[in-house]
């Protein structure tokens, strides 16, 4: 039976983490809406230096929980994203994402011509920041994947604690140094209804102006 998706707030408050998953498959054609959502997330200058491998076999499934030291979400669970980021994209042509841009008047000639100077692409190599971009934009995507699962009915988990070189074989890139793995996020239906752990109040992590100290 089909269910109404939740409202962006509905989702956040509904997000739980989920240690376990249930072995229900995802039907494809939820996964495709799901990915969908994902590519909307948004990136610095549009550059969308992040990638998606989706990882649904077996095989692949446990080379990621041997990846992550035997953890069991990438077993349990029938989907596992891997967030990638690529500091390098900047590099490349990329015209195809002004292009699009202009034609759907969202850039005009002094935006384009910005974005096709790469300068703040070459300040962020001269500060060494160029990882540490790309991660970040991969992750506003893992986010937007992890909001939209719950409003699919889907459960979530994203995972730290892996090693890269392992994940990159897993996913066939181990010959690409210069890309980055973000985060893994497993995919599915929750076993259970993981209870909310609670947040601290508000007025302990956010300050009006500046830094409390």
């Amino acid at each position: 039976m089909e269910t109404q998706p939740l409202s962006v707030p509905a989702a956040i408050h509904a997000r739980r983490t989920t240690r376990h998953f249930q072995p229900t498959p995802v039907a494809p054609e939820l996964l495709d809406e799901l990915l969908d959502l994902a590519v909307q997330a948004p990136s610095a200058w549009n550059m969308q230096d992040r990638s998606i491998v989706v990882v649904t076999s077996e095989d692949g499934r446990h080379a990621l929980s041997k990846a992550a030291f035997g953890q069991p979400q990438p077993l349990e669970a029938p989907v596992v994203l891997v967030f990638v980021a690529d500091p390098t994209a900047w590099q490349h042509g990329n015209a195809d994402i002004a292009e699009l841009a202009v034609r759907n008047a969202a850039w005009n000639a002094e935006f384009t011509a910005m974005f096709n100077s790469r300068s703040e692409f070459h300040s962020l190599r001269e500060r060494g920041l160029l990882r540490e971009n790309a991660v970040k934009n991969a992750m506003i995507a893992a986010t937007y994947v992890m909001l939209a699962a719950t409003s699919l009915g889907l459960a979530s988990a994203p995972m730290n604690g892996w090693d890269a070189d392992l994940v990159k074989q897993a996913i066939g890139i181990s010959d690409r140094a210069e890309l980055a793995i973000a985060v893994l996020v497993a995919v599915g239906y929750s076993d259970a209804a993981p209870p909310h752990p609670g947040r601290r109040p508000r007025d302990q992590t956010v300050f009006a102006e500046q830094y409390a100290r």
